[in-house]
């Protein structure tokens, strides 16, 4: 496998813009929204508005488990409003109930000018973030 993989470049693949909260089992991200994310006359795909409000959510699990906490989506369920279309979103994610290896969550995404675009839930395995760096290292070898 080639290219970058850090962090950094998933942050600007989608396109965030600033981290806002993440604090308490809450999360609030800040992302901008261009037109190399859009199709159809300027409607972002439908992968970016999920992978979004499912970064949000990691993040309110971190926030609460710590950051040597991987969090790995087992499910995300998404439900579509309203079109995003470039330009500022806010993706909000928390914690619904909480466990030691078992996190259910819920998040939203909503406009610049705070209208719900998206709502989601997902359950989110708790792995050791060691494990699972040496899982991907194994993988790369």
């Amino acid at each position: 496998m080639t290219g970058d993989t850090s962090p950094q470049t998933l942050i600007q693949t989608l396109g965030q813009h600033r981290l806002v909260l993440m604090e308490g089992g809450r999360a609030v991200i800040e992302y901008m929204a261009g037109m190399h994310m859009c199709h159809s006359g300027g409607v972002v795909q439908g992968g970016f508005v999920t992978g979004w409000i499912d970064a949000a959510m990691a993040h309110a699990v971190m926030s609460s488990a710590g950051r040597d906490v991987a969090p790995m989506s087992l499910d995300v369920k998404v439900s579509f409003f309203a079109p995003a279309r470039p330009g500022l979103v806010v993706a909000e994610g928390w914690i619904e109930k909480g466990g030691k290896s078992t996190c259910f969550t819920e998040g939203v995404l909503r406009d610049g000018q705070g209208n719900v675009l998206a709502k989601a839930s997902s359950t989110i395995r708790l792995i050791p973030l060691a494990k699972v760096e040496a899982g991907s290292r194994a993988a790369l070898a």
